[in-house]
């Protein structure tokens, strides 16, 4: 049982090897590189991931227009769980996010473990996307092979992130730009031909009949809701990202509650706007809907010329920003491990402008294996890599909850002028969110249709080999502790 941590411990970091200061951090750390215009365009870009313009058609098909219901429950899931992860950060902004405040409110082990299957899960991403990124290059340009586009793009972003971390803020500034600026076309095009008032379009299928004329608005039942939060769920990952790029912005606490705050208007414009629009336009049973993708049909509908490829450069540009991100944000939380003593030392040196070197360069590299497995063994190791990671979301959202259930009695007694952003109804609405994680956990594993079972039972292995790492490291810290004691004595 680990003792209280103190809220000098909560703001320096606990005293460990390697921890700020220590012998881990040389050189002149991460520097605030990242601009207010960065991190607002990253909190509205990061919850748009490619998950909600490929994955939105298997969770139609399933649930009909009660999606919108699971998007809707795992939204408001997603905004309590923002709300939790900004109270902390916001009263300790760092770049190790909810790994540095499970460490210092749960204790080393959890920091470590929920820290490396955060890093693990992104440098799976890494992978997945660069492979989605190369397909739709090469169907633009066959003369180069899929897996060189997958090799162009990765070391394009990687020398990106490797010059600094406003570079990084300026690519994903314009990746999220060009998302936020294309679903809020489609969400007005769409809005206005739904009601019928697009100039020069006459969408004979569009309407709000759509949601109720075919099936009904539950078409396969109740319990085809919970299996449509199974599908969309991971969709929402990336909404974190603020919080750890808030350590590198000039004002941290304003960055993490500006985007703690709009993350109610963000999912409810983008997911269910956009979501709403693409059911309302056609009816859920469309077949095209499969065959093309949600979105394209739904373009293809109105009569738009070249929907497929329009979408086609959505999707990639979601793609580079996923990737873009996904490297960040796992270089930093490698950077915050080192910097703990969580991972080797050489994670948290930093070059002169700021960046974690060695941290993105080992992250890559994984993302680089990762790549290879998908082309060499897809059906094998690489299915069991996301699988083994697939889950990691929930994971993570989980610890947030018992993380801050701790952290807010820390801070309120110590330093409450800190809680400039509060968790409405603590600890009830804490408590309710990490009971709808376990349930959602647990409902998967009955989940045989969508594989929901396997990315379980695998990512609960992978997280008790993480766990036993954990727990056996920290006894050999504490081991290490006593001897120098008894040596000094």
């Amino acid at each position: 049982m680990t003792s209280q941590p103190t809220l000098t411990q909560a703001e320096n970091g606990p005293e460990r090897p390697g921890g700020p200061g220590g012998p881990g951090e040389p050189g002149s750390g991460l520097q605030a590189g990242l601009k207010n215009r960065h991190l607002s365009m990253i909190a509205i870009g990061g919850v748009i991931g490619a998950g909600l313009f490929v994955g939105s058609s298997s969770g139609i098909a399933t649930a009909g227009p009660g999606i919108l219901l699971s998007y809707a429950l795992v939204g408001t899931l997603v905004v309590l769980v923002m709300r939790m992860l900004g109270e902390m950060s916001a009263a300790n902004p760092t770049s190790g996010s909810f790994s540095a405040h499970a460490d210092r409110a749960l204790g080393p082990w959890a920091g470590f473990s929920i820290g490396w299957l955060y890093w693990f899960f992104w440098v799976v991403v890494l992978a997945v996307e660069a492979t989605a990124g190369a397909k739709i290059l090469e169907g633009w340009m066959p003369t180069v092979p899929q897996w060189g586009w997958a090799l162009i793009v990765m070391v394009v972003l990687t020398a990106t992130n490797l010059v600094s971390v406003g570079s990084y803020g300026e690519f994903e500034f314009w990746f999220a730009g060009i998302k936020v600026v294309a679903i809020a076309a489609f969400i007005v095009v769409g809005g206005l031909a739904v009601f019928g008032v697009l100039p020069g379009v006459d969408s004979e299928q569009a309407g709000l009949g759509n949601l109720t004329e075919h099936g009904g608005f539950l078409p396969n039942g109740a319990g085809a809701i919970l299996t449509g939060v199974l599908l969309v769920v991971f969709s929402f990952m990336g909404s974190e990202i603020p919080t750890l790029a808030a350590g590198e912005s000039e004002d941290p606490q304003r960055a993490v509650t500006k985007a703690t705050n709009s993350i109610i208007w963000r999912i409810a414009v983008f997911y269910l706007g956009s979501i709403f629009v693409v059911v309302a336009l056609l009816p859920w049973d469309s077949q095209s809907i499969i065959d093309k993708g949600s979105y394209v049909a739904a373009l293809d509908s109105l009569g738009i010329a070249n929907a497929g490829q329009i979408m086609n450069f959505i999707v990639l540009t979601s793609v580079l920003s996923c990737l873009n991100s996904g490297l960040y944000t796992a270089s930093r939380m490698a950077f915050s491990l080192g910097e703990r003593g969580d991972a080797p030392k050489a994670f948290a040196r930093t070059t002169r402008h700021g960046v974690p070197r060695t941290a993105i360069l080992v992250s890559v590299v994984f993302g680089f294996v990762a790549v290879f497995f998908n082309y060499e063994f897809p059906d094998s190791v690489f299915l069991f890599l996301v699988n083994s990671s697939g889950a990691v979301a929930l994971f993570v959202w989980l610890v947030i909850c018992f993380s801050q259930l701790r952290m807010r009695k820390i801070i309120q007694a110590e330093a409450p002028e800190k809680l400039v952003v509060r968790m409405w109804l603590f600890p009830y609405l804490t408590w309710a969110a990490a009971a709808v994680i376990v349930f959602v956990l647990g409902y998967m594993l009955t989940d045989t249709e969508h594989d929901g079972r396997t990315t379980v039972l695998l990512s609960l292995l992978v997280a008790a080999l993480v766990l036993v790492v954990a727990f056996a490291k920290q006894r050999i810290v504490a081991r290490k502790a006593l001897a120098r004691k008894g040596a000094a004595q």
